[in-house]
């Protein structure tokens, strides 16, 4: 998912209300209002999505795209367009942009783009079977816990919800995120406190200090994030 977010935009309006709403999901923001400082960024930050106006001083969305993709960047890039003709969609597309949204837009509707280019970027990454921080090892083939050289016992269903967040470390992952990823988009009858019990056993179980946690942190009003 998202930790570094560029956002080249020359509007200093939609620029401020799309970096508090990035910052808010706990992303660490770049901004540019120009191509050419947008393309410099991108290059230098390597950050994990670009929202790239069309419209921009200098060089336009168009040639910023085109330069990443020349030089291999993998990047998701969400376009944001003013026009409305069908050509200036599949231009930006057929350039190597993941989705466009139309001016104006509201910020639900960019943001659900983000996280699902993310999400696509993040499917595609190699499966994670193991992992360890401080004094914990977790077996996510084995279904294996240990800490300190003993045994955890954590059920299927956490050891799935505890991978789906160090998948994603350092990310806030919204509880409905992290209802889609356990229990898929159909789900209708699990609700947020069935996360939030889940997320409190495994606290319990494998921090220090489950009432002041470490690594599985609480983000008020939005959801749940791991970092090391």
């Amino acid at each position: 998912m998202m930790k570094k977010v560029l956002i080249v935009e020359d509007d200093i309006g939609i620029l401020e209300s799309l970096k508090d709403e990035f910052e808010s999901y706990g992303c660490t923001v770049f901004c540019a209002e120009d191509g050419d400082r947008g393309l410099n960024l991108a290059r230098n930050k390597k950050p994990d999505l670009i929202i790239l106006d069309l419209i921009l001083p200098e060089k336009d969305g168009y040639e910023v795209c085109r330069e990443l993709r020349k030089d291999n960047f993998k990047t998701p890039i969400i376009m944001l367009t003013a026009k409305g003709q069908e050509v200036d969609k599949v231009l930006g597309l057929e350039l190597g942009a993941d989705d466009y949204v139309t001016k104006p837009f509201s910020l639900r509707e960019l943001m659900a783009r983000a996280r699902a280019v993310s999400r696509r970027t993040v499917d595609q990454k190699e499966e994670m079977d193991s992992y360890a921080f401080e004094e914990i090892k977790l077996d996510f083939k084995k279904y294996e816990a240990k800490k300190k050289g003993k045994t955890l016992k954590l059920t299927p269903l956490q050891y799935q919800l505890l991978k789906l967040l160090i998948e994603n470390k350092g990310e806030v992952l919204t509880r409905d995120e992290l209802l889609d990823g356990i229990w898929g988009k159909d789900n209708v009858w699990i609700s947020h406190r069935t996360i939030d019990s889940h997320i409190a056993n495994i606290r319990r179980k494998l921090e220090s200090d489950p009432a002041d946690p470490k690594h599985i942190l609480n983000i008020r009003g939005v959801g749940y994030k791991f970092v090391d």
